[in-house]
């Protein structure tokens, strides 16, 4: 065959300006022969890949697979009675009325029969001197501190002795 002719169709082809009739002896011409010249064998594979997807086609009932498997599931609607919509709502009030109720109760426990006095101005500091004042708070926060030390080397203690049985374990 003719190797110009199908270097011509080539340009062309590069071009945009062959017709659907030469692009198809382009791939005939690569499929056919087996003996293509080596500077022609690099555009073989673009023509027979073009050939081997026209020859793959789908089915008849491919849209009909798909569409079947595609197909929508029935949603049906829910009644929602005047309950239902605000279940949410009442939910949320008998939460916060739970609180409100665990904290008068936790109150009354703690405070018992103690009269609150909410009067701001009958109140009389209980130090008349601010260094000793000073010196009270500072003992008790010194005695706080050092019964939380103790409690978490206690703890640091129990932790290591619970590893211990479990790695002898």
């Amino acid at each position: 065959m003719d190797y110009k002719y199908i270097e011509q169709l080539l340009e062309q082809y590069w071009r945009c300006e062959t017709s659907l009739i030469e692009e198809e002896q382009l791939r005939s011409f690569f499929m056919m022969h087996k003996d293509i010249p080596a500077h022609l064998l690099k555009y073989r594979d673009l023509f027979v890949y073009q050939q081997l997807q026209q020859e793959v086609g789908l089915s008849t009932d491919f849209d009909t697979r798909v569409l079947a498997e595609v197909e929508k599931p029935v949603v049906r609607a829910r009644k929602l009675t005047l309950i239902g919509r605000f279940m949410p709502v009442l939910k949320a009030a008998a939460v916060i009325a739970v609180m409100v109720s665990l904290g008068n109760v936790a109150q009354h426990t703690f405070f018992g029969n103690d009269q609150l006095d909410y009067n701001y101005e009958t109140y009389q500091d209980t130090y008349d001197d601010p260094e000793v004042a000073y010196k009270e708070v500072s003992s008790a926060l010194m005695m706080l501190s050092e019964g939380i030390n103790k409690s978490q080397e206690q703890h640091l203690a129990d932790s290591v002795d619970a590893k211990v049985e479990m790695i002898k374990e």
